[in-house]
């Protein structure tokens, strides 16, 4: 769990703020989402501000040919700000989010944004808090699409989900791997035998562990 940007705790002293997450839960409204299901539509109007209580979400890029890359994940106590930005400005959604796994989401109503943060000033600065480190993710992929090797940033990704999941073994296969990564997947396979071939991963039928 990110505990710096946890919109359910004081951002200065890190500890529960009941008037907020009563707030919170009054003012949204809660839901499950399955592993794959889409939480934000490319396009699409934006009524709702995700936060994540717990799971996972990955948030994409898409081109004008409909290819995905994956620009960072929203974890617990993550608040999607591209989301909250469109929704300031009554723009329609310029990414897409999918549950990396079952996720509970709380979802706030844009309309309800102002008036928690005129209740409770301490929001702004997790809001700016949110934007800095997705801002910083964002420049990571630049970097990486711009500077690293494909194998390296499949390990990176491979390494990445092992974080959020806890676990060594992924169950993804060639075919989504290479979306995720904006790439074919022809380079996915062979690149994963040669990581395979030097001990870096084992492979499995749709699963990869990380050795």
């Amino acid at each position: 769990m990110n505990q710096t940007f946890n919109p359910l705790r004081n951002p200065s002293q890190q500890k529960p703020v009941p008037d907020i997450i009563r707030e919170l839960k009054e003012e949204g409204y809660e839901r499950e989402f399955k592993k794959g299901d889409v939480l934000v539509k490319p396009g699409s109007p934006i009524s709702d501000i995700p936060i994540i209580l717990k799971g996972a979400i990955s948030v994409y890029q898409l081109d004008d040919d409909y290819r995905e890359m994956l620009l960072y994940y929203l974890e617990e106590g993550d608040m999607c700000i591209m989301s909250f930005m469109g929704g300031l400005y009554n723009e329609s959604s310029k990414i897409k989010a999918v549950a990396s796994e079952k996720s509970h989401v709380l979802l706030i109503p844009v309309q309800k944004i102002g008036k928690i943060i005129k209740h409770h000033p301490e929001w702004v600065e997790y809001i700016f808090d949110v934007y800095h480190q997705r801002f910083h993710e964002l420049l990571d992929v630049v970097n990486a699409v711009a500077f690293k090797k494909m194998d390296e940033r499949l390990v990176n990704f491979i390494e990445k989900k092992r974080e959020i999941t806890g676990k060594s073994t992924i169950k993804i296969t060639h075919e989504e791997l290479a979306n995720e990564l904006g790439t074919a997947r022809v380079v996915i396979s062979r690149l994963l035998k040669e990581l395979e071939k030097k001990g870096v991963v084992k492979l499995g039928r749709n699963k990869i562990t990380l050795l």
